[in-house]
């Protein structure tokens, strides 16, 4: 982004399949991609070089994420033989999470702190491993889970639910009850929200009407629902260096950047198609 207005930097061209998947490590030099049925790929930010390819073609990545020091990455699979593994950006493997007992990762993060990592398996359940001590919580919903983010200090997560319903949980396991949002609507698609604002004392979904709502964390119905985009926004994801703008990826094949206008109203500040 040069003088507030995107332009595009690189074109990164090496699988053979659409990409399902990137992520941005966090020192921002780094570019984590997977293809559909294909092997992950890091690629250098400033060359746009392919830096490293992990796995095998036989590895069905679910999700992945990186640890806070921007040195190593945890992917989940949706094949139980695979796991959950830890790589070093030199593509050595550090650890593993296998075997036949082991269900279908569908998603995964790591706090901000790189203590714990959640995980999301076979729909319904939240594992929380302490990567320290290897103390584990496992927490179960009722409803089908279609994605999980974590706050930036790393004291709580969120999940969305196909009930049309958000909760948010504390990382620690203190909580006998989750907080819950709703206003949103989900029922046939994946829906990812996220935290966002100062403290993260904010959370933002997609939905499947159009819309994207904001929450504050202390209340369950929405302070803010944004107009623009003309089909299901599936994504959102706030920035987090500047707590007045946040993105949303929409089916109707636009990323609109929204940013507060004179009016102190939320509005889009850029469109890409």
């Amino acid at each position: 982004m040069d003088n507030d207005k995107l332009t595009m930097k690189h074109v990164l061209r090496s699988h053979q399949n659409p990409v399902s998947f990137v992520a941005w490590s966090p020192d921002d030099t780094k570019l984590l991609t997977c293809g559909n049925l294909e092997v992950l790929k890091l690629w250098d930010v400033e060359t746009g070089t392919c830096k490293h390819t992990f796995g095998d073609h036989g590895f069905t990545v679910s999700s992945c994420a990186w640890f806070p020091d921007s040195k190593r990455i945890v992917c989940g699979s949706s094949d139980p033989e695979k796991g959950i593994c830890m790589w070093d950006c030199d593509g050595n493997e550090m650890k593993a999470w296998r075997g036949m007992r082991m269900p279908k990762v569908l998603d995964l993060a790591v706090t901000s702190d790189g203590e714990n990592l959640i995980s999301i398996f076979s729909d319904k359940e939240i594992r929380i491993l302490n990567l320290r001590t290897n103390a584990e919580q496992v927490i179960f919903e009722e409803h089908s889970i279609t994605s999980l983010s974590v706050s930036i200090d790393s004291k709580f997560f969120i999940v969305n639910l196909n009930s049309q319903e958000i909760h948010l949980r504390d990382v620690a396991g203190k909580w006998a009850k989750p907080l819950k949002y709703t206003g949103h609507k989900q029922n046939k698609y994946v829906i990812r929200s996220c935290f966002g604002g100062i403290n993260s004392m904010f959370i933002a979904s997609g939905s499947e009407n159009t819309q994207v709502y904001i929450w504050n964390r202390q209340s369950s119905t929405p302070i803010e629902v944004l107009s623009g985009h003309s089909m299901t926004v599936n994504s959102v994801s706030w920035n987090p260096k500047r707590p007045l703008m946040l993105a949303s990826a929409s089916d109707d094949h636009t990323i609109r950047i929204w940013g507060p206008s004179h009016s102190n109203k939320v509005q889009p500040a850029e469109t890409s198609t």
